[in-house]
């Protein structure tokens, strides 16, 4: 597919070298013409339930399809990606091993939010649409945003192809990239040639995704995601707990089996790093306001810092070690929480790390108090523990 678009204004290499040298690894520019492809494929995905309750492009699938509705006299839509650095399976392995010599227990966080990758996205979109600016056009900066389909521009624009495991996939890059957009009224001439699907045959994402979430078609069952799981509202589904393992959030698993995502690629900047992993007795120890101010940047369901404590359980009963003190201490103090979304999941990581006698200690108590979705009661039914009779 090639594009052919009248141009005034900077020229298209010039904005490219200027976001190269602002933190953008790549940029290509497209038409601002509705992706029907991609709106029939949410609306189809959607109407079949595969996206678990999940807003984001599915809350306005038109809208988020059009990018000409973005900006008043939108021309073109320019697309910047970044890379950032993927895990290493033996840095993982040597990292986890360090955390359990000092730590009872850790959870481990998503490439992508491990260095701040979008601060330097961002920037570089804004030099963009700064020169854009400068020129007399308008340019509007669009990134991590539900208003624009970024996987989908970005392979209109020719930057990649859609793989199986759903992400955008750069001939040289791979997919641990990060995307995001500046749509402008200028008119900035370019071919945009889509890049041909190299998947071909292979399904390693599909057959490794520990959850099965990704069908052979490529297409994802938000369902068993647990990248989106993670982020969900209400309790952990129980039959996914175990497979979570020490994923606290999001998952990397079928990056990390793509043959595409070969050796490390040189980036433009480096990203101010991050957290890679968390310690799980801290992050139960913190108050409400450190947990938002340490990890406010990941997406934490109605900014309730008691989901954090969700997860971080269920990761604390796969990892945890039953003989160390600290852990039992803060499943002690999970089980007193007044959440009772934390308190079920307290019972489901002590009674996973044998630790039964701590919840039936506090039958008689407060244990079953407010408890108006029942999650509290269900779990201990789930380990058929039956209430205190007075309590019953």
């Amino acid at each position: 597919m090639s594009e052919h678009l009248v141009a005034w204004g900077p020229k298209f290499e010039e904005l490219k070298e200027i976001g190269r040298s602002a933190g953008l690894d790549d940029l290509a520019v497209t038409g601002v013409e509705p992706i029907i492809e991609a709106r029939r494929a949410i609306e189809e995905r959607k109407a079949l339930g595969l996206h678990a309750g999940m807003t984001f492009t599915y809350g306005n699938p038109v809208r988020a399809t059009d990018p000409s509705q973005l900006l008043e006299g939108a021309q073109s839509l320019l697309v910047g990606i970044r890379r950032y650095e993927a895990p290493s399976t033996n840095i993982q392995r040597n990292r986890q091993a360090s955390h359990k010599r000092t730590s009872p227990a850790a959870g481990a966080v998503a490439a992508y939010v491990s260095s701040d990758e979008y601060k330097l996205l961002r920037e570089g979109l804004n030099a963009v649409a700064a020169r854009l600016e400068e020129s007399g056009a308008k340019a509007l900066v669009v990134m991590d945003d539900n208003r624009l389909v970024d996987r989908a521009v970005a392979s209109k624009s020719g930057l990649g192809w859609l793989g199986r495991n759903t992400m955008l996939i750069h001939p040289q890059l791979g997919s641990w990239t990060v995307i995001g957009s500046v749509v402008t009224d200028a008119s900035i001439q370019e071919d945009s040639n889509r890049v041909v699907d190299e998947c071909g045959a292979c399904s390693r994402c599909s057959v490794e995704c520990p959850t099965g979430a990704i069908n052979n078609f490529g297409v994802l069952d938000a369902n068993r995601c647990l990248a989106w799981l993670l982020q969900t509202k209400g309790v952990f589904p129980r039959n996914h707990r175990i497979a979570l393992g020490n994923r606290l959030y999001g998952c990397d698993d079928c990056q990390v089996v793509c043959p595409k995502n070969g050796e490390p690629q040189p980036v433009a900047l480096s990203a101010p790093q991050r957290e890679s992993d968390v310690d799980l007795v801290e992050l139960l120890d913190s108050s409400d306001e450190e947990l938002i101010a340490r990890y406010g940047h990941w997406y934490i369901p109605r900014r309730r810092p008691e989901y954090l404590r969700r997860n971080a359980l269920v990761v604390l009963g796969n990892v945890g070690s039953s003989s160390e003190p600290e852990v039992e201490r803060v499943l002690q103090a999970a089980l007193d929480s007044p959440s009772p979304l934390v308190r079920s999941h307290a019972i489901w990581a002590a009674c996973r790390l044998g630790k039964t006698n701590l919840v039936e200690n506090r039958l008689s108590g407060s244990l079953l108090r407010d408890d108006p979705d029942g999650w509290v009661a269900a779990e201990l039914a789930a380990w058929a523990i039956p209430p205190a009779p007075d309590i019953r």
